[in-house]
């Protein structure tokens, strides 16, 4: 994989020296402006006809783990050298690469089939079905190195050796980084991905029993993979605080959550964030359900998608909770700088601002096919709207 493109006109020692300067005064509570950051996975690039001109598909990245280290490489000095946001930037120490399997590993390392579609990420089917959802329960956990995650650890291995052959990427050494697994997207989540949204919910009040039995599956599996997974990777295997998303939520009301979702959630919360304070990433709008889980879960960070309405959501959580979110990724992809620039300022000024716990980012995943100079705007926006005092 060559580097394809030339990097953005930016001063990255000042860029950086700002950046390090925004976030100490953000940690300390003193906030001088609101932070940006990006949720930018492979697929901007990997999806891009500009910026993976090579054609790698999905198929050939997720089935080559060669390719996969690569591509990862590819697709960070992108994110380092084109997108300005409030993170380093220019090149690095060292590449850290991790292993990538998108939102398909959990449903992957349960059994699911991976199927490759043109143009977009891989998807796994649900395959629980009435015919086989007891049987299903009846072979217990998967285990933590079992499947996909098997082999993704073989993966990880693989990078590992590459880069100690003494690999360079633009001259900087590079190293193997972590593995799907070592957290969850959400235990209600993956019950839609097996057995399909509908059909789950369906379960919720026609089969409650098996409803039941499958989230006690997935939370006692959940919670030994990740034990094993911190465990060998050198990590404390007790911890206090935790983040658990868990976008398939926002399906429910606030009764049917609190009586079908969060006993479960408790468990890995109490299993891995006794203390708090906790996080929660979130797709869509599951802002009915932030202020029980603030109380129930001691979640005081909130990673919002869309949509989202921030001024009454900051009045209803309070200025000592931190909450993540921005304009809409379709906005951010088709808009004109204008629009960018007139969002993301109404947003800063709506009142999320309040108490100096605001973090603008894209509500939600920055989409393939974003123009630079909507990011820019963006980006500018913030650095113009967003400052306190």
């Amino acid at each position: 994989m060559q580097e394809t493109m030339p990097a953005a006109h930016i001063d990255f020692d000042a860029h950086n020296a700002e950046v390090r300067e925004v976030w100490a005064a953000f940690n300390a509570g003193e906030p001088t402006r609101v932070p940006m950051i990006l949720g930018i996975a492979s697929r901007f690039t990997l999806l891009s006809e500009q910026w993976n001109p090579e054609r790698i598909t999905y198929r050939e990245y997720f089935l080559d783990p060669e390719m996969m280290f690569r591509y990862q490489l590819h697709h960070q000095w992108f994110l380092r050298h084109r997108l300005p946001r409030d993170v380093e930037m220019g090149l690095p120490e060292v590449w850290t690469v991790p292993v990538d399997l998108q939102n398909s590993y959990e449903q992957l390392w349960y059994g699911a089939e991976l199927h490759f579609i043109e143009g977009d990420v891989p998807e796994t089917p649900p395959f629980l079905t009435d015919d086989n959802k007891w049987a299903f329960i009846e072979q217990g956990p998967p285990e933590p190195f079992s499947g996909w995650l098997g082999r993704a650890w073989e993966y990880r291995e693989r990078f590992a050796q590459i880069a100690a052959g003494g690999f360079e990427f633009e001259g900087r050494p590079v190293q193997a980084g972590g593995v799907p697994g070592t957290g969850t997207d959400g235990p209600f989540t993956i019950a839609c991905a097996l057995r399909g949204p509908t059909e789950l919910c369906l379960d919720m009040y026609e089969d409650p029993d098996f409803y039941h039995a499958l989230m006690d599956l997935i939370v006692t599996a959940t919670i030994r993979r990740v034990k094993a997974y911190r465990e060998r990777l050198g990590q404390p295997v007790e911890s206090t605080a935790w983040s658990l998303p868990d976008d398939s939520i926002a399906l429910l009301s606030e009764a049917g959550y609190r009586e079908f979702v969060l006993l479960y959630h408790r468990r890995l919360i109490d299993e891995f964030g006794s203390v708090g304070p906790n996080a929660t990433h979130l797709c869509g709008d599951a802002t009915h359900l932030f202020r029980t889980m603030r109380d129930e879960l001691k979640v005081h960070s909130f990673d919002t998608g869309f949509p989202v309405d921030f001024g009454r959501l900051r009045e209803e959580l309070g200025p000592e909770v931190r909450i993540q979110g921005g304009p809409h990724v379709e906005l951010l992809r088709t808009g004109t700088p204008e629009h960018v620039r007139a969002e993301t300022r109404r947003i800063l000024q709506s009142g999320v601002m309040t108490g100096g716990k605001f973090v603008l980012r894209e509500g939600n995943n920055l989409a393939p096919g974003t123009p630079e100079e909507n990011v820019a705007a963006m980006y500018a926006a913030c650095k113009e709207f967003g400052r306190y005092g």
